[in-house]
Formats: C-alpha cells, structure tokens, sequence
C-alpha cells in the first residue's frame, strides 16, 4: 500500500492508505481524530469539512493521497494552544449555535473558512456561504448570531 505523509494539525502525520482511502477516513480511522464527521458521503452535508492548505476542503471527496504533504486542520486543530476554545467555537457555545452537534465540526470549519477571507460577514453572506452545510436541528439563526458574533457583530 502507498504511504502518506502530512501535517495535520501542525504536526507531523503518516500512514499507509488504499488508492481509494478518502481523506475522511483516513483522519478518523488512521489517526483517531473522530471530530471531522461523516454524514453523506456525496459531499452535499457539509460534516467532514476540514481545511486543506487553508482551503474549505469536503474530505469526503478527497482521496487521502492527494492531502500528500499537506497541512490539514481539522475541528480538534481550531482550539487555542492552551486547550481554550477558538473564539468561533466559544461563539457557538455562548450563542447556542448548535443542538446535537453532529454538523458542529463542519459548520465551524466552514465559518472558520469565511471568517478568513471576509471577517465582517453579512447575515447574508454567511447563510450563503452555509449552503453547503446541513444542520436538521437549529434551523440556522443561532448558528449566523454565533458566526456575527465571532466576527465581532453583535
């Protein structure tokens, strides 16, 4: 079998991988890191979503082999380096933006993702840019207040 090597996290990563190991499975089965979930495998959820050389990245439709020498940042990479929540992630709790918390992972990676590239969002570019995440639970308003409210909004 081939073997990988990254950086996930900001540390190093390797393993071997089947040719059609997706990247999804090889965070959660290969390295144990069960935070990026797996919700449809047709990439129309939005759970895995990770980031992959700074980009929002579906790991569901990324084979394992392609991530070769990249830096991933999964949900358990976005605290702080002493262990505190991301100020995304404290906005979520603190807004109550999530309930069963199955699509949490995904959603603050993508929020994450447009946070970056535009940090004072409108209500409705957020729900734009959560076209891609399916939450059954909320109905979305507490999860656009804690994405507001990160972004220093509220």
């Amino acid at each position: 079998m081939p073997s990988i090597k990254l950086t996930v996290n900001g540390k190093a990563a390797s393993g071997e991988v089947e040719g059609r190991t997706l990247l999804v499975d090889f965070l959660r089965e290969t390295l144990g890191l069960t935070g990026t979930h797996v919700g449809c495998d047709t990439s129309q959820c939005g759970a895995c979503t990770v980031h992959v050389n700074g980009v929002q990245v579906k790991s569901c439709t990324m084979f394992a082999l392609e991530a070769e020498g990249a830096d991933v940042t999964t949900i358990e990479g976005m605290a702080a380096e002493d262990g505190s929540l991301s100020v995304l992630q404290q906005a979520f709790q603190d807004h109550h933006g999530l309930q069963c918390g199955f699509c949490t992972p995904g959603m603050v990676m993508s929020l994450d993702a447009l946070l970056k590239e535009n940090p004072k969002p409108s209500e409705t570019e957020i729900r734009d840019h959560l076209q891609g995440n399916i939450c059954r639970c909320t109905g979305y308003h507490n999860i656009v207040k804690a994405a507001l409210a990160a972004s220093g909004q509220l």
